[in-house]
């Protein structure tokens, strides 16, 4: 299931926003291109007919599925995400300085999911998260 097209009901704006949510079974089709959903209890807000264009067929084992019940939504319908663990790790030279990017993978999404982001960035949004430089050796001049 999709939220309508500029419209981030289901989660936070951005490249971590999801596609799809779900998989929810079909209860009944209603017309020639809307169907009707169940959905759990705390989609209760969530209009429960959608159009086909919204829907995707689901080819996941359901034992793969993330669990929806365990993820913390709030009541208008956003949940917040933290980086789990750093997967790889580049750096990239500009004229004037060197950046340092990390493959972040998420909470609530596998590793293929998984998103490069800038040393900057998780720093500021998420301290403590990345490895600490304190091991390094430094020189003064006296």
């Amino acid at each position: 299931m999709s939220p309508m097209k500029g419209v981030h009901r289901f989660g936070v704006k951005g490249k971590l926003a999801p596609r799809y949510i779900g998989p929810f079974k079909i209860i009944e089709q209603c017309g020639a291109v809307a169907y009707r959903l169940e959905l759990p209890s705390h989609l209760a807000a969530v209009h429960d007919v959608f159009h086909v264009s919204q829907l995707k067929k689901c080819l996941r084992v359901s034992g793969e599925a993330i669990d929806t019940s365990q993820i913390p939504i709030e009541p208008d319908l956003i949940y917040e995400e933290h980086p789990i663990k750093i997967l790889d790790q580049k750096q990239r030279s500009t004229r004037r300085r060197t950046i340092n990017f990390y493959k972040v993978q998420w909470s609530n999404h596998s590793k293929q999911e998984a998103t490069w982001e800038q040393e900057e960035f998780l720093q500021t949004k998420y301290p403590g998260f990345l490895p600490s430089t304190s091991n390094e050796y430094v020189t003064i001049r006296i």
